[in-house]
């Protein structure tokens, strides 16, 4: 998987919420959406969990927990 990539989770206490893959690290994927689960603190979680979107975020240009939330909150409502 790639960092930056939207998600869907498919299992646990966030499944059908959108997330972002921030870190791969020994095959598992650290995921944030910048509200319950913070870039500085994500939250880890198996691939096998997750459902990959064709969407892809620029790391970069969302460097704060405020501007993830706004562009997971655009794109939820685009695939609504």
């Amino acid at each position: 998987m790639v960092t930056g990539r939207i998600v869907r989770s498919k299992a646990g206490s966030d499944k059908d919420s959108f997330l972002v893959i921030v870190k791969t690290e020994d095959n598992m994927l650290y995921l944030s959406d910048g509200k319950r689960y913070k870039l500085a603190s994500p939250k880890r979680k198996n691939p096998k969990h997750i459902a990959p979107t064709g969407k892809t975020l620029d790391l970069k240009e969302h460097p704060t927990d405020k501007s993830l939330r706004k562009a997971l909150a655009e794109f939820r409502n685009i695939n609504l």
